[in-house]
């Protein structure tokens, strides 16, 4: 089987990349490193050439809802193309839980991403991820409050981004969903507990407050809104396991 992943370089697209070597499959890692670009379509077509599945874990450069359907709609639609001339027969995309549920302009640009991959005649899988540790931690060093850092008021189980590649590669070597797949974290937290954990983990003794547009998030956020399903894959990576593995 001959894999492709768009996005390679990044966080879960280089653990990807290894979780699908670990299934015994031929990986070709696509980015803009080796001269592939998801936005021009520059080797797009041969990258893909003989491909049986790609793997789209490609991230907007900035998280406003502008810049996430510029970069979504035109790396999709260049993805989809190839693929389709190359003979795909599986287009596996990673996306957000609550996505739906969510106001935001990033979330919406995300929307307007699985809609694309669902039209398409390629069978399809959608893997929609809770936040990660990673993302988490990234968040509340980007805040630009001076004494504290705002979070949103809601439930989550946040997720390693090792499980996330783990069942994102998982996902890829089998067959196709026609539709969605959740995957979490073992454990609930509320989001403004577990930020103050990963701030007392790095040394940082900001407070937290909670503030409802904080983040990714915007009108409509309720406690349950980035929860997973019942049905969702849980994760086995604990927060005081990835913790101790960093």
């Amino acid at each position: 089987m001959r894999v492709v992943v768009a996005g390679a370089t990044g966080l879960i697209g280089s653990k990807t990349v290894a979780r699908l070597r670990d299934h015994g499959v031929e990986v070709v890692p696509v980015s803009r490193r080796n001269g592939v670009d998801v936005i021009t379509g520059t080797g797009l077509d041969k990258a893909l050439r003989g491909a049986e599945v790609v793997v789209d874990v490609t991230d907007a450069p900035a998280r406003t809802e502008e810049a996430g359907l510029r970069f979504f709609r035109t790396a999709t639609a260049n993805l989809l193309a190839s693929a389709g001339s190359a003979g795909v027969e599986h287009h596996v995309v990673l996306s957000l839980v609550g996505a739906e549920r969510l106001w935001s302009g990033y979330c919406r640009a995300k929307l307007t991403q699985e809609d694309q991959v669902r039209r398409s005649p390629i069978p399809h899988s959608i893997v929609r991820a809770a936040l990660s540790f990673e993302t988490l931690e990234a968040m509340a060093l980007a805040d630009t409050h001076q004494d504290e850092v705002h979070v949103a008021p809601a439930l989550i189980r946040p997720v390693a981004t090792d499980d996330v590649a783990a069942a994102v590669a998982r996902v890829a070597v089998g067959l196709p969903l026609y539709g969605t797949l959740e995957v979490a974290g073992p454990e609930e937290y509320g989001l403004d507990t577990l930020t103050t954990k990963l701030l007392a983990a790095g040394g940082d003794t900001r407070g937290v407050v909670s503030d409802g547009r904080a983040g990714l998030f915007a009108e409509g956020l309720q406690e349950r809104t980035l929860l997973p399903g019942m049905d969702a894959q849980i994760g086995r990576t604990s927060f005081g396991e990835w913790l101790a593995q960093r």
